[in-house]
């Protein structure tokens, strides 16, 4: 039976009931672990009525019921992910007051309940309601369906799954829009089917171990954990990586050594007197508890568990304060230890379903040690079931890949997404000249291959994307970009999803939020998210994150995915605010993203921090900064972009702009106006949700108002910078008073809105935010005002020193400036093309583009999708509006998929590219055609 009309709420230990009418603030009566199932048996409820976990107390008042429906013959309902998601269904609409029952068939369920069947698509039950509906769930994994049925005279909702997986999703969908809705009854409601499957094979998210003291406290956090990964499966996110030895690129002035070398801080590996001097026995033995507890509470929910071991290296170097040591292991024993305490890992957490690990120079094992890797990886081969190995991309080369495919399990690569930071919704077209190999440099030893010949591995896809793989290929997005601040936009996370699949790329994993806190000893105990007033922080750090992970994981799993999903929980945060709330974050979200693809300061995560930017002068050379990797002289307006083969650096710009000959590239003026019409939207939206919210004085509210304000003072202030910079590029160039006098005037603006951003959040985050050791990767923003006024004080020198205008100013200079502080135009023009999308190696491959209105002259840029090639070009034959030229078969006799777009030219000093990013700067900049 049921407690009618009692209802039972599902929360957590310890359980408690609270009898009718009892106030909420009253004290419930106690009941202990052991008296929950005879409480259950003893008012008639079966087990399967309830979660298997929790706490209940009983509301006693009128409620309309859900009647719930699995078959028990049915292998997808019945699984033990599906029942977790029923159970949270379940306590969802408990917690609104709705009491549930469940059946087995539809004909015993109660009359006038709201009915719904949760089912495999290819079930008893499932297949005929699906076939009267009208519906088809498609034979795609973790495909779905939420269908308005019936069956004789009852309406019912069908709840379908292809899979285990599917059926999860459609569940945990029901779950969410009670949890988000204003009425749990009319939130149920499915006026047409919804039919989804999955964009991307993999969606993962990775949270990575780098501080003893931020860390370990959520690492041990049994009660946290379940609410953690229960809102990762309802986003959609199929994969959790838990990544640890990531804290430290090089063994070198090591202070935070906890899980750096993980496997004696999980593992005592018989034979070997292998240990961690400074860990007591008893702290080893819950690290490994917990790490089962992690992987097999993932696991239950549906997802995958993936393990990150990131260092094989145990000697700490230039070392004399490291917290834990590494004792009893010697370079002959290190390959047969690593092997061993591997495979005792794997079967002492079976929930572990793949490994990830660097095997570059990083790892603390020299490149090209191939032998170490396969002693390794023979772990994983003889520890009794299939776990697949996952290896960052960096300087891999065959070698490496045929040693990971010999154990015969499968195999996967993941390279980086921008390097390690977040770009726009795109693979860059190509890569920094400072990446490409140089001919004849000789390397050795531990970064023998990424520093020489597979340089090109660093930061992007490489070579790794030939059509006849044996491999994986997966998207991993590092932290460099923004850390710290909230993001979400529906559209940038849709053209993200649909580029994640990239010729036959089997996803994506985000590096989460707050990634690399505390990173390298820098950990400050408290507050993970960096908060100085304490009414912002959330329980969890992760809390603050909700929407930025549902857009990323809704839109991943389906780039159109309905706008309800999000609206939904921002209605429920701020009420009438909500539209205002959405537009005013995706605008801000695509502020930093934009600047990093255009100006890539550092490829690095370790150097450039857009987020909390440290400096780069526009002057004065010697002021110190972080920024090595940068071409020389390193200044500002020499920075390259991300992406040079689309974007030019400030320098390249004004050369061109001095000469009225315009490649067609977009410019670093276009790019401020870009961001600065993203903060002006923002700002214009914040404004507004400032008066429609409710809730205003909650922390979602505070948290989200500060950080999107926050994203428009940076926005502000690149875009004015990147002005400056371009104005001091001319006067460089020409020695014209104008432009720098316009330079510095500008550069003082940019210097005021960071000023003002900073101000803004003075008591807001901790004088010290930490994902780092060094002075540039911690601090506030108020630390770096000095090293700005350092400059703009040097500018101002060069004004003051700078002779007077004599005689009349060159037509081109003053055109220049006058361009560097106007809204830019860049050519329209209407092509029409037909991607061929397939094509024939080794024939002749003919592109042709036409117009409405032809431009002057039309190029084609193509290459084989494989960054360590340069474009070749084609100059493209006119017949009328159409251009036409042909990709070579020798060319083309490749096992690469091409890629190729258009220069257009008006004349030399107006260009533009095609396709490009259109007018939301969301799209491929290019086409792509696989091999047939």
């Amino acid at each position: 039976m049921l407690l009618t009309p009692a209802v039972i709420k599902v929360f957590s230990k310890p359980y408690r009931i609270m009898k009718k009418d009892t106030p909420r603030k009253s004290q419930p009566t106690e009941i202990n672990h052991t008296g929950r199932r005879n409480f259950i048996k003893l008012m008639g409820i079966g087990a399967a009525s309830l979660p298997l976990t929790g706490f209940a107390h009983i509301n006693i008042k009128a409620a309309s019921g859900v009647a719930l429906i699995t078959d028990s013959t049915d292998k997808v309902a019945t699984s033990a992910p599906a029942q977790w998601a029923i159970r949270e269904l379940i306590a969802s609409l408990n917690e609104q007051g709705i009491a549930v029952r469940r059946y087995t068939s539809i004909d015993k369920s109660e009359a006038g309940s709201l009915c719904i069947v949760a089912t495999g698509a290819g079930s008893s039950l499932g297949t005929p309601l699906l076939k009267a509906a009208g519906a088809h769930v498609p034979a795609t994994a973790e495909a779905l369906a939420l269908v308005p049925g019936k069956s004789a005279t009852r309406q019912v909702i069908i709840a379908a799954g292809h899979d285990e997986r599917g059926l999860v999703y459609a569940l945990l969908e029901l779950a969410d829009r009670v949890n988000n809705g204003d009425s749990s009854l009319s939130a149920l409601r499915v006026s047409k089917p919804v039919i989804e499957q999955p964009a991307n094979k993999v969606r993962g998210l990775n949270r990575l171990f780098v501080s003893d003291v931020e860390d370990k406290p959520w690492y041990n956090d049994r009660e946290m954990w379940p609410k953690y990964l229960t809102m990762l499966a309802s986003q959609r996110f199929n994969r959790f990586n838990l990544s640890m030895g990531i804290g430290y690129d090089f063994l070198q002035q090591v202070t935070d050594a906890y899980f750096l070398f993980a496997y004696p801080f999980l593992v005592s590996v018989p034979g070997y007197d292998v240990r961690v001097a400074e860990l007591p026995g008893a702290e080893r033995d819950n690290n490994l508890a917990m790490l089962k507890f992690i992987s097999e509470q993932t696991v239950a929910r549906g997802m995958e568990f993936r393990l990150g071991i990131w260092m094989h290296g145990y000697e700490w170097l230039r070392t004399t304060n490291a917290n834990y040591n590494i004792k009893g292991l010697t370079k002959e024993t290190q390959g047969p230890y690593c092997r061993d305490a591997l495979r005792m890992l794997l079967q002492a957490c079976p929930a572990i379903s793949g490994i990830t690990f660097r095997v570059h120079g990083e790892s603390g094992v020299n490149e090209g040690s191939y032998d170490f890797w396969k002693t390794v990886f023979d772990g994983i081969k003889t520890c009794g079931r299939v776990v697949e190995i996952d290896m960052h991309s960096k300087g891999i080369d065959q070698p490496m890949l045929d040693t990971a495919l010999s154990v015969g399990v499968p195999v996967t690569v993941s390279p980086k997404f921008w390097a390690e930071h977040m770009g726009m919704p795109y693979h860059q077209a190509d890569i920094r000249s400072l990446e490409i190999p140089k001919p004849n440099k000789q390397t050795s030893g531990l970064m023998a291959l990424s520093d020489g010949a597979r340089s090109f591995m660093r930061y992007g896809y490489g070579d790794l994307l030939k059509e006849d793989r044996k491999f994986d290929v997966l998207t991993r997005i590092w932290p460099g970009t923004q850390r710290l601040l909230l993001w979400g936009d529906p559209v940038t996370g849709a053209a993200q999803s649909r580029i994640f699949s990239f010729c036959g790329s089997a996803g994506v994993e985000l590096m989460e939020p707050l990634s690399f806190k505390g990173r390298r000893g820098s950990g400050i105990a408290g507050d993970r998210c960096g908060y100085a007033d304490a009414s912002l922080k959330p329980q969890w750090d992760w809390e603050k994150y909700l929407y930025s992970l549902r857009v990323f994981g809704r839109t991943l799993y389906n780039p159109d995915t309905e706008p309800d999903v999000w609206n939904r929980y921002l209605r429920k945060q701020f009420g009438p605010g909500a539209p205002d709330t959405q537009l005013a974050l995706a605008s801000a979200t695509r502020i930093l993203p934009t600047v990093l693809t255009a100006h890539a300061a550092s490829a690095g995560n370790n150097n450039y921090w857009p987020e909390m930017y440290t400096n780069m002068p526009i002057c004065n050379a010697k002021i110190k900064h972080p920024y090595s990797d940068s071409p020389a002289p390193r200044v500002f307006g020499n920075v390259s972009p991300l992406d040079p083969q689309l974007f030019l650096s400030i320098n390249e710009f004004i050369a061109e702009l001095l000469k009225s000959d315009h490649s067609g590239k977009y410019t670093p003026i276009e790019v401020a106006q870009w961001i600065e019409d993203h903060a002006d939207t923002a700002n214009k939206h914040l404004a507004q949700a400032a008066i429609k919210s409710t809730n205003k004085d909650k922390p979602e509210y505070r948290r989200m108002s500060i950080d999107v304000a926050m994203q428009v003072g940076l926005g502000k202030f690149f875009g004015a910078k990147l002005r400056a910079g371009a104005l001091y590029s001319i006067y460089e160039q020409t020695q014209d008073r104008i432009a720098l006098e316009e330079s510095l005037k500008v550069y003082r603006a940019a210097r005021e809105h960071w000023n003002t951003l900073a101000n803004s959040v003075k008591d807001v985050y901790k004088k010290d935010v930490t994902a780092g050791e060094l002075t540039y990767l911690r601090g506030h923003w108020l630390d770096r005002l000095p090293a700005m006024d350092e400059d703009i004080e040097a500018v101002a020198k060069l004004l003051t020193d700078a002779k007077p205008a004599t005689g009349a100013r060159p037509a081109n200079v003053a055109s220049a400036v006058n361009k560097c502080l106007e809204k830019p135009q860049r050519l329209a023009l209407t092509g029409h093309h037909k991607n061929p999308k397939k094509f024939k190696a080794g024939t002749d491959v003919e592109i042709a583009i036409a117009f409405n209105k032809a431009p002057k002259t039309a190029k084609l840029y193509y290459r084989h999708v494989n960054q360590g090639e340069r474009y070749e070009t084609a100059d493209m034959k006119a017949i009328g509006n159409t251009f036409k030229a042909t990709i070579p078969s020798a060319y083309s006799n490749s096992p690469y998929p091409l890629e190729y777009y258009f220069e257009l030219k008006q004349n030399p000093s107006t260009a533009t590219l095609y396709p490009g990013f259109g007018s939301e700067l969301k799209d491929q900049p290019y086409f792509v055609m696989r091999k047939a």
